[in-house]
């Protein structure tokens, strides 16, 4: 008898708890992708890429694919499908699991500034410098649009979309980074100050070891609340243990 589980995924831990259901045996995983990326890297098992129409979609698809689990493993900022999923997963009685990494936290000579959304970086922006570093990804960008006094230098996967504002430079990169990389970007940019989503992970924290060391301010817009109700799960062994498979399958194993 085969177990199916449906990975919301586009992250680095969905990845990685894909391969892992992968390699056990009677395990059958799904990863859906929302689609934004052009070309995502190959992923193990069965991948279907777009949305699913709501929340009721979702659940029509979980019945309809005879799904056992349903794990969400979207990025920490994903607010809608995370509350379409708890909802689907409400309505058909699949067992549910979110899983997102630890957010970030200051240290010691960190000069952060929370804010709660990207209207609210661009709110505190003029204070904080006029060479601004928008590291927040390719969307939610039109937050920025008025701001037509300070320069930005903007970092994605794939080209941001508009509206844009008006003195922009767009770089094309994808994590991980190393903090002398990202000094060196900061200096060579003439960086006053760094804008960053709270995504935590190690893949692009490095950008805040640079601030840091080069003593720049950064404005960190906090990660949107769980839907009532919903508790998540730090790391890949936590879900496992909650779907009860245990610990992580060994590296190679079958």
């Amino acid at each position: 008898m085969s177990v199916h589980v449906l990975v919301l995924g586009g992250t680095a831990e969905a990845r990685r708890l894909a391969a892992d259901l992968a390699a056990r045996p009677g395990v059958r995983v799904t990863t859906s992708l929302a689609g934004r990326v052009a070309r995502p890297a190959a992923l193990p098992g069965e991948v279907r890429t777009g949305g699913f129409g709501g929340p009721d979609g979702l659940a029509d698809w979980l019945r309809t694919h005879r799904v056992d689990a349903l794990v969400d493993a979207t990025h920490p900022f994903a607010g809608t499908i995370t509350a379409n999923a708890a909802r689907a997963a409400r309505a058909t009685g699949v067992p549910a699991v979110v899983l997102r990494r630890p957010g970030w936290r200051p240290g010691p000579g960190d000069r952060w500034h929370d804010v709660p959304s990207l209207a609210g970086a661009a709110e505190v922006l003029p204070g904080l410098g006029r060479r601004v570093f928008l590291s927040t990804g390719r969307l939610g960008l039109a937050a920025f649009a008025h701001l037509s006094g300070l320069h930005f230098v903007v970092r994605s996967v794939e080209p941001p979309e508009p509206p844009l504002p008006p003195d922009i430079r767009v770089i094309l990169a994808r994590g991980p980074f190393t903090a002398a990389g990202e000094r060196e970007l900061l200096r060579a940019h003439r960086i006053d100050v760094l804008v960053t989503k709270d995504s935590g992970g190690e893949a692009t924290a490095a950008k805040l070891t640079a601030a840091r060391d080069l003593g720049l301010p950064v404005v960190v817009v906090r990660r949107p609340p769980l839907p009532e109700g919903v508790a998540a799960v730090p790391d890949v062994a936590g879900v496992l243990r909650r779907l009860g498979f245990g610990e992580p399958a060994p590296p190679g194993a079958p």
